[in-house]
């Protein structure tokens, strides 16, 4: 069994009336690794000045959660078929709308993944469908979540 742990921090320094719902939503993430992220309520949700743009909001993290977790399952899938992946990109999007229960969620997250592969063996674009299913069936964090989790790879680049 692993463990993941982040702490969240957050104070009341703005002085607002927070009964009243006025109150900074900017926080921080801090991790083990000792990195500090700034986080806030996404300005879609709640609106700039009590939300940050610059900081990252719990929908755009979950989406990149996913993306992430998909791309590092399939760098290991194309590493163990023998293929040399040298870049991966995806512009990786959430869609919240309300779900069967009829609360809003992050309904769907769709991954576009480019790659770019290099070396002898190099994968057809049915191998490449092949190891993005893989990924997604191996990825931790899509088999944590009821979101629905697309994958619309590019075609590769070879060389």
């Amino acid at each position: 069994m692993s463990e993941y742990t982040a702490t969240l921090r957050w104070r009341n320094d703005a002085g607002l009336d927070f009964s009243k719902g006025r109150y900074s939503r900017v926080h921080s993430w801090e991790f083990d690794g000792g990195i500090t992220v700034p986080a806030s309520s996404s300005p879609q949700v709640v609106r700039v000045p009590m939300s940050s743009e610059e900081a990252v909001d719990p929908e755009e993290a979950f989406v990149a959660s996913i993306a992430s977790c998909h791309m590092l399952s399939f760098l290991w899938v194309a590493a163990k078929r023998g293929f040399v992946v040298e870049s991966y990109e995806d512009e990786a999007r959430g869609t919240m709308s309300k779900n069967a229960e009829g609360k809003l969620a992050i309904t769907s997250v769709d991954l576009n993944p480019r790659t770019r592969f290099s070396g002898e063996k190099l994968p057809d674009s049915k191998g490449l469908d092949e190891m993005h299913h893989e990924a997604h069936e191996l990825c931790f964090i899509a088999s944590s979540v009821k979101s629905e989790i697309r994958c619309h790879p590019f075609g590769s680049e070879m060389r």
